[in-house]
């Protein structure tokens, strides 16, 4: 639980962090369209600081944390958000400076946005497979 906890916690800074620099960035640089930074803090606070306040309240009915496979989604899930994070930084920043960047440049920040929503979404999966597991054994 602690650890989750723990988890939450560091999100809901990054989180705090990511909006202050959409705010102040834009600012700085007098833009006000709409950019990827905007909804950075947003991710962070729903995939970051509540599902691991949501697994910390689930932990103690059902040991998740204890359960096996939760160190796999732990790290994949961390891994996918952390990358899809910065990637929307790395986006919004660009596109706050209006950068040139070429396709093949465009693609990869594309693709490699895409790669942490890919292990977001499995570790999602993963999460479930762990939830349905942990009812299944509470209610044995």
């Amino acid at each position: 639980m602690k650890k989750c906890i723990d988890t939450a916690f560091f999100y809901a800074v990054a989180a705090l962090a990511g909006g202050v620099y959409f705010r102040e960035f834009t600012k700085f640089n007098q833009f006000t369209g709409v950019t990827a930074l905007g909804k950075l803090h947003t991710h962070l606070f729903l995939l970051g600081m509540v599902i691991f306040l949501l697994l910390a309240a689930l932990d103690a009915p059902l040991s998740l944390t204890r359960a096996p496979g939760f160190g796999r989604f732990y790290l994949l899930y961390n891994a996918g958000v952390a990358l899809t994070a910065v990637m929307m930084a790395v986006r919004g920043t660009v596109q706050v400076l209006a950068l040139p960047l070429s396709r093949g440049a465009d693609a990869a920040l594309s693709g490699i946005a895409g790669i942490g929503h890919i292990l977001t979404g499995i570790s999602f999966i993963l999460l479930f497979l762990l939830l349905r597991r942990a009812a299944a054994q509470r209610h044995r």
